[in-house]
Order: C-alpha cells, then structure tokens, then sequence
C-alpha cells in the first residue's frame, strides 16, 4: 500500500460549508459488501438507521464535548497570532499550535485578546513553555477551561471557510455531548438528534457513550509515502466498565456492536489490543487490521490521504470504499464535517 492508494479528487463545492436545517435530514450511503467481494451500494437517508438497527445491537457513542480551542491575539510586537488548542495538559496549561509571521522563542509572552462578545474583558498574557515540534506548550494565569470559555471560539476544520457564529456552537456538537476536551467534533454523531436516539432506545436498541478526545491532528494528512513511517497523533479515551460488560452481552448473543465515528472506533479497538479501558491511543488503523470489537460503522466522509479514510478502508476494504466514494460524488453527497452519512459492514476478511 501506498500513500496515492488513499487520494481522490473531491469538487470543492460538495465540501459542505453549513449543517442542515436538521440534524438528521443527511443521506446515508449503504454500503454492503458481498462475501464474493461484489459492492452494493444503497442510497438512504438518515432517518432510514432506524430500520437498519435491530433489537439488542449495542449503540456505542462518543460523548466528548468541543471546547472553544481557537483563540487570537499579538506579540508583545504586534504581530498578529492564532492559537489551536491541542490539548489541554494541567489545570493552567495546555498544549498548543500556534500560527505566527515568526515562531516564539520558549519564555515568551503572548497576549491574548477575549472573544468579541466578551467586549468587556480585558486582554491576558500567556507564557511559551516548551515547544516540541509542532506544538508549544502554553501556561494560562487560570484555569484553561474557565479561560477558554470568554477567550476561544468554536475551532472549525480549516476545510470550512467561514468564522464560527451562534448555529456553529450548537451544531459543532452532538446532542451527547457533556466531557470538554475535544478539538473537532466527532462529525458522525452530528446526525443523531433526540428523537433518533429516543426512537431506537423504544425499539430495544441498546445505547452508550464512550469517551474519546478528538485532537486537531485528526486534520493532518499523511505525508510519508511509506505508511509505515507515519506517527499517530496521540488522543486521550475512556470507556465506562458498562459498555465492556454490554460488549460481551452483545457479543454472546450474536448481535452487533455499532460504533458511531471513527472515534468510538478507535477507542474500543484500543482497548481490545491493550485492555486499557481508558489512556492515551495512537492506534493507526491501516488495511490488513483485524477487528476485534465493531462490526459496523457509522462514519461520515473523509480527506484524501487521511488516516481516517485508511481506517474505513481497512474496516470494509480498499475497493469497495474506492467505489463508495465515487458513487458519493457522482451523487452528489455533501462531504466531511457538515456533510453526509457512511452505515460500513465489517466482513471477517474485507477485501483489499
């Protein structure tokens, strides 16, 4: 495998830009995969998840909250700098990417300035730590969360070209949402409002949420042409000791364990390769893993040459995936962040 295994060309103007009027108004592209390796492809809308489900599968969720991780202000200079919350480290500490003409030397100050509706609070300076490429760890004067709050804005993927309003703050986080500490969004939980959930609870679905902290190297493409030179970026997760027991329930009764995003994903094969039920992960998921947990996946698009689109190719097979995206594109599907819906079949073996 090749990092050019992963690419595709994508019209800009299917990058959606905005959520829908509704939550689950999103299409949702079956795709099914014979065991003889033939692709059926199924155009549905999202609402249509509650026929696709069936009594006692296990729903798992990812119930990580965005923090307003981006926030702007000046060197003690005056040029102008852009900070992107990684991951917040300490109480008043966290680490950072940091957008600048010039990059600050470790003792540096910052000032930072409160977010426009917060016109009444004055500016705080911050000082540079350590720095191991690319990120700067930054110490706060108080508590970063608390901070954050007044002086960061909902970090959009830098795919989406205007500034986060009021429909972005609410939208850019799922219903579930209640742990701060994510960076992006875990985009296919978007879809889900309550009436789903409520829906599929009554119809005897089992549902619960894990937690992983989605970091801004999601976003990162992959450079290294030799895919086993590329180094994971690191997120923190949590699984509540319910949804292991829930697990082998769901398991022993031969029902599916659903995974929502790539995230909860990578959580609970985590855990299954390491039996950690909660840490740091680096799990880099390329075709040829084996599965040992999810047996389906709901997922939303993905950047070419993204370590996500090789997880998703890995869990339902490079060609069908291939073929599901061009068929989205033919199709028209609005893609990644703000757009459109996956429902993937783990086979035992996908093919390559």
């Amino acid at each position: 495998m090749h990092l050019a295994d992963f690419n595709y060309d994508l019209p800009t103007e299917l990058i959606a830009q905005f959520p829908l009027a509704e939550r689950s108004d999103s299409r949702l592209l079956e795709v099914i995969t014979e065991p003889g390796g033939l692709t059926r492809l199924m155009d549905r809308q999202f609402r249509d998840l509650l026929g696709l489900i069936e009594p006692g599968d296990l729903l798992i969720l990812n119930d990580t909250r965005v923090i307003p991780a981006r926030i702007y202000g000046h060197k003690p200079s005056g040029g102008k700098i852009e900070l992107l919350i990684e991951r917040i480290t300490g109480e008043t500490s966290a680490l950072v990417q940091i957008r600048a003409s010039k990059n600050p030397q470790i003792g540096a100050r910052l000032i930072l300035h409160p977010h426009p509706a917060e016109s009444t609070m004055q500016a705080i300076e911050v000082e540079v730590s350590a720095h191991t490429a690319p990120f700067y760890e930054i110490q706060f004067p108080a508590k970063v969360l608390s901070l954050l709050t007044q002086f960061g804005e909902s970090p959009l993927p830098p795919y989406i070209t205007h500034r986060p309003d009021q429909v972005d703050v609410e939208r850019y986080q799922t219903v579930l949402a209640k742990n701060p500490g994510a960076v992006a969004a875990p985009t296919a939980g978007l879809h889900f409002d309550h009436a789903i959930l409520k829906q599929l609870k009554d119809k005897g679905v089992q549902i619960n949420t894990l937690t992983l902290h989605v970091g801004a190297g999601t976003f990162t493409p992959v450079r290294q042409e030799n895919l086993t030179q590329h180094i994971m970026h690191a997120e923190y997760y949590t699984i509540p000791p319910a949804i292991i027991s829930q697990i082998k329930h769901t398991q022993a009764q031969q029902k599916r364990v659903i995974a929502v995003g790539t995230t909860t994903l990578r959580a609970l094969e985590s855990y299954a390769l390491s039996g950690a039920s909660s840490g740091e992960t680096k799990l880099f998921i390329t075709p040829g893993f084996s599965f040992a947990i999810v047996n389906t996946l709901i997922t939303n698009f993905h950047l070419p040459k993204s370590t996500l689109l090789m997880l998703v190719s890995a869990f339902a097979g490079m060609h069908p995936i291939q073929a599901a995206y061009q068929h989205a594109i033919a199709q028209r599907y609005r893609f990644f962040s703000y757009g459109d819906a996956m429902l993937l079949h783990r086979l035992a073996h996908p093919p390559l």
